[in-house]
């Protein structure tokens, strides 16, 4: 057996056509075109890019994208203002607050003054409780695009063995809530789990979200397992390289020879981010307008 190599990239250049052409047909209903609002604190490298990156992606999706670009001494009263002022904002139907703050800012509040209706990152307190709850809540994109991709996958989830490895609050504890609606039978794991072999070699679907480069074995997995690998690990280079190459973390060339199916790193579950923060954007804007969310999304 030979997995196929879930596509990532394929999966989030689909999702965003579909996006964009509801987000027209949102324009044409509502008179403006959903707009996504990113706030950034300073001048991390990584957050820029992925700022730009965000910003590219929404105006390719026929989106406004607002982008407050803050030094890195502006204060905590300051930030949460901007954040309150969007809130306010029906120009605005989605705001993101790019992670990790400088440190003298408390995330938290910052975090819990956001409008969850305009949460499209899946971060506040209260959309958080909602999915626990089964509620129409804004999911964190990375286990929500996971979801999207096991529904083309499966053509039903109820009672399917998953076993989610890592406990984070933006991808392994919301990723457990949405396997448990579809039905699944869900087991939560992470770096200390015992006897980790044994849960795996069961699961139907493994979902890798612990941060530790290769740290699931190929011998560990199912024959015919599906393995989603949200891991990105950069290892150290090698002699004479500039930059050691990114890995997941799941053992890539161990597990293609008895998974179903299975994500690259890079190129897989990373690669959807992205898509479906805009998929949230036109699901809030929405909602906003007191439109009904289409089908297919």
């Amino acid at each position: 057996m030979t997995a196929t190599r879930i596509d990532g990239k394929a999966f989030a250049a689909a999702l965003r056509e579909r996006v964009g052409s509801h987000a027209l047909d949102f324009a044409s209903k509502a008179g403006r075109k959903p707009g996504l609002a990113v706030v950034l604190v300073g001048e991390d490298p990584a957050s820029q890019v992925y700022v730009r990156s965000k910003g590219k992606a929404t105006v390719a999706a026929n989106m406004e994208s607002f982008e407050h670009l803050l030094p890195a001494e502006t204060t905590q009263t300051d930030l949460v203002a901007l954040v309150e002022k969007l809130n306010a904002d029906p120009s605005v139907d989605g705001i993101l607050v790019q992670l990790p703050l400088p440190g003298h800012l408390d995330e938290k509040a910052v975090i819990a003054a956001i409008n969850p209706d305009k949460d499209v990152d899946g971060i506040t307190p209260t959309n958080a409780g909602r999915l626990v709850l089964g509620m129409d809540a804004h999911i964190s994109c990375t286990p929500l695009g996971c979801l999207l991709m096991l529904r083309e996958i499966y053509d039903d989830l109820s009672g399917l063995d998953a076993v989610v490895v890592g406990r984070s609050i933006l991808f392994g504890k919301p990723m457990a809530q949405l396997l448990l609606a579809e039905n699944c039978t869900v087991t939560m794991a992470h770096s200390r789990t015992r006897n980790l072999p044994d849960l795996l070699r069961r699961a139907d679907i493994v979902v890798a979200a612990v941060g530790v480069p290769n740290l699931i074995r190929g011998e560990w997995l199912k024959r015919g397992a599906v393995i989603l690998d949200g891991g990105i690990n950069r290892l150290e280079p090698a002699p004479g390289a500039s930059k050691g190459r990114l890995v997941g973390d799941v053992a890539f060339d161990e597990a293609v020879g008895h998974v179903r199916a299975i994500t690259p790193v890079p190129g897989g579950v990373g690669a959807t981010t992205i898509a479906v923060l805009l998929r949230n954007t036109l699901v809030a804007a929405h909602r906003n307008a007191g439109l009904a969310v289409p089908e297919g999304i």
